[in-house]
C-alpha cells in the first residue's frame, strides 16, 4: 500500500510509483540485491540541482556500472539502469 507521498514501502526497499510499475517492467535485468547493495555501498555520490541523489556501484550480475537515482529523502528508489557511461 502507498503511503501518503505515492512511495511503495520495503520490500525489498522504497520505492516511486514509477520505478515499481514503469522502470522494472522495462529493464528485466535489474536485480533487488544489487539495487540495495549500490544503496548502502555506492562507489560514487552525486546530488543533482533537483535534489535526488545519484548512485554508482558495480553489479556482477550485469557485468557493469548500475545508476541508482533516489529521491532527496535519500532512501526512495526513482529510477536505477545500466550506466554504460560510467567510468
Amino acid at each position: 500500500m502507498p503511503d501518503d507521498t505515492g512511495r511503495l514501502p520495503p520490500p525489498p526497499f522504497w520505492r516511486t510509483r514509477y520505478f515499481a510499475l514503469d522502470v522494472l517492467s522495462r529493464r528485466g535485468y535489474l536485480d533487488p540485491l544489487e539495487i540495495r547493495r549500490v544503496m548502502r555501498r555506492p562507489d560514487r555520490r552525486e546530488v543533482q540541482p533537483d535534489g535526488r541523489i545519484r548512485l554508482w556501484g558495480y553489479a556482477p550480475s550485469i557485468g557493469g556500472y548500475l545508476r541508482v537515482v533516489l529521491l532527496s529523502d535519500g532512501e526512495t528508489v526513482h529510477n536505477a539502469f545500466l550506466d554504460e557511461d560510467y567510468g
